[in-house]
């Protein structure tokens, strides 16, 4: 089980970060490693089902994120399933006038990248891929986009 958390602070309103993010084709734009989005459906709680290709370690995963908790400008829970299993929540929380954006992911490893890389390798790897994407989403967002 890899387990990473982060958190960033933005300077924008809750509402801006969570708009951004509710938005799937977005976290393609800000995650390295996201390497498509793609047959985005809204779901009825108001989060979205969408499936899409993870490249981790040159191995390409194919899976779907189904959000399971969706409650507007605070929280977002996503199921992974496919190519990696597990969890990802984020949370967009009010803080000194902008907000602070919380990430954490918790997921199994495929046999396949496992026998490619090390435990240690693909910890690291994932701590800073996490960074990237919060401070890709950061930028993006202070600019404006």
């Amino acid at each position: 089980m890899v387990t990473v958390s982060r958190s960033i602070h933005i300077d924008a309103p809750v509402e801006d970060v969570f708009a951004y993010l509710d938005d799937p084709r977005n976290h393609a734009e800000v995650t390295p490693s996201l390497a498509e989005v793609r047959n985005v459906e809204a779901l009825g709680n108001g989060g979205k089902r969408v499936e899409h290709t993870y490249k981790m370690a040159g191995v390409e995963l194919d899976g779907e994120l189904v959000e399971r908790t969706h409650e507007e400008n605070e929280r977002m829970v996503f199921e992974m399933r496919g190519g990696l299993e597990g969890e990802i929540e984020i949370e967009t929380v009010e803080d000194d006038g902008g907000t602070e954006l919380r990430y954490s992911a918790e997921y199994e490893l495929p046999g396949r990248v496992l026998s490619t890389v090390a435990t240690p390798f693909v910890r690291r790897y994932n701590e800073r891929e996490l960074r990237t994407t919060l401070e890709n989403t950061r930028t993006r967002i202070e600019a404006g986009e």
